[in-house]
């Protein structure tokens, strides 16, 4: 097979030109083997208080990319300090709860079932602007040692195994952005550096942004930031540790193969995600890849390890659909179709009949818990797919009920039925004492946070004492579950399950 450099850099320049907006921020787009780039798309600018133009040699937050390179030296050199099958306990011995039982590869595979920090403190009332340090962080995890699910059993995106790995090298005195600069910075001579907090300084960061409806907004976020997502650089220089994971020499050498390893299920599956990075698959093509989503930051990239040849992104803009523009980039590139996007399940919203999962279809997205994927078709098994390997769906209907798996666990969902008696069953205080948190839900609204940086939530009923709520967070919605059990209440987010309050 021969890639079609030409028609992949057509729909590369056609995805980057969409970004060209008078005083908008924008990204930039790479294609190469490797040996050498073939093009380079760039378009909208780097700050828009300076008028600096984006360009590949503009310094971004990777975000979750960030996974790759640490799995990358933690089953590299890190194997002198721990290895995959050790438990978390063993190197963090304040951990005794259930998430001290869960090994470090089930940490970096996501299918540990570990509460992601982030959203169990947004349903305590945090925001994305509160700031957090690291032992704190560490310390909360310990306490609160519950998990989403039994490991194992289904795969959930969750940030939390990645921070707590690199605790568990920190104890021992060992540093991911030491361990970055020796075994891949300096061999490769690229200048990727992972800062601790959002507030370090990074020589020549843009700045990310967000559009709020009328105006394009600076990005913050204060969550300690951990090697889940820390890593900052350059398109250029993220190329040329791509390329060397192509060229499987250098620092990138058996890198790929580590990583993409199969990673198995309870029940024996294989599932599409290994260490730091993803399976897919486009046709009979075999991809891998990792995407990253900080406030006003988007990146992904996509690699061929068997035609040497990849595709990656960055942008400064929170509005960068990401996955979608790499893979039809990809497509063009290996001369492929994509699948076609839709679905024939009915638009609504649907609730697990027994539990407090939520669903909700709406154009050719399907939400679950909070989180949303574009679904599209498969024909051959009269199903609707996501093509994420981090959020798989295969679903369909079973009469008026939709049937299938979210996470490759198996889910039924049936039309919601609500009723008032759910929203008056759960009036009133509620408090999570060991946080010291309060939540108030009066009429139709629910309060959390403190005077004038409260939280505020809409609320809708989802029948038999489950209710939905939806909030702003920054720059993002937040939709999440509350489920009344007796004097209970659980709140559910797709990463976080596990935050009560209680009368």
């Amino acid at each position: 097979m021969t890639a079609n450099w030409q028609r992949a850099a057509d729909v590369a320049q056609q995805i980057t030109e969409s970004w060209q907006q008078p005083g908008a921020p924008g990204g930039a787009m790479v294609l190469f083997d490797a040996h050498q780039i073939h093009s380079t798309h760039c378009a909208g600018l780097a700050d828009l208080a300076q008028q600096t133009p984006f360009s590949a040699d503009s310094v971004v937050r990777f975000a979750s990319i960030t996974k790759h390179l640490f799995a990358a030296l933690v089953t590299g050199p890190g194997r002198r300090y721990l290895k995959l099958d050790d438990a978390l306990a063993q190197h963090l011995p304040q951990l005794s709860g259930a998430n001290g039982q869960i090994t470090v590869g089930q940490a970096l595979d996501m299918s540990s079932g570990l509460p992601d920090v982030r959203e169990t403190l947004s349903l305590l009332g945090l925001s994305v602007y509160n700031a957090t340090r690291a032992d704190d962080l560490l310390d909360f995890i310990a306490r609160e040692g519950e998990l989403n699910y039994a490991p194992g059993s289904e795969i959930s995106y969750t940030n939390t195994g990645y921070r707590l790995v690199e605790e568990a090298l920190k104890a021992k005195g060992v540093l991911f952005n030491d361990l970055l600069q020796q075994y891949i910075c300096d061999p490769l001579d690229i200048n990727l550096i992972a800062p601790e907090s959002w507030f370090d300084i990074v020589p020549g960061l843009v700045p990310g942004y967000w559009q709020n409806g009328a105006q394009w907004q600076l990005s913050s976020a204060g969550l300690h930031l951990s090697a889940s997502g820390s890593v900052t650089g350059s398109l250029n220089h993220l190329t040329r540790w791509l390329q060397s994971l192509l060229a499987d020499s250098g620092p990138g050498a058996g890198v790929l193969q580590r990583l993409s390893a199969p990673r198995n299920l309870n029940d024996g599956r294989t599932s599409g995600y290994g260490l730091g990075i993803t399976s897919s698959t486009l046709g009979s093509q075999t991809l891998f890849g990792h995407g990253g989503s900080h406030a006003g930051y988007k990146s992904y990239f996509l690699l061929h390890p068997e035609l040497k040849i990849g595709v990656a992104l960055v942008a400064n803009r929170e509005d960068v659909t990401t996955s979608e523009s790499v893979l039809r980039v990809m497509a063009a590139l290996l001369n492929r179709a994509l699948p076609e996007k839709g679905h024939d399940l009915t638009p609504g919203l649907y609730v697990a009949q027994d539990a407090a999962d939520w669903l909700e279809i709406k154009g050719v997205t399907a939400t679950w818990l909070g989180a949303g994927e574009t679904l599209w078709r498969d024909d051959v098994h009269g199903t609707a797919v996501s093509l994420s390997s981090t959020f798989p769906m295969r679903l369909r209907h079973d009469g008026a009920a939709i049937v299938g798996e979210i996470g490759h666990a198996a889910r039924r969902f049936v039309p919601v039925q609500a009723d008032l008696a759910s929203l008056d069953n759960l009036q009133g205080r509620w408090f999570a004492p060991q946080w010291r948190s309060e939540l108030v839900i009066e009429g139709d609204s629910l309060i959390m946070g403190i005077g004038p940086a409260a939280i505020r939530a809409r609320l809708q009923s989802l029948g038999n004492n489950r209710l939905l709520a939806t909030a702003q967070d920054g720059p993002w919605e937040k939709s999440f579950a509350i489920a009344r059990e007796g004097d209970t209440l659980r709140l559910l987010l797709n990463r976080s399950r596990v935050v009560t309050f209680t009368r």
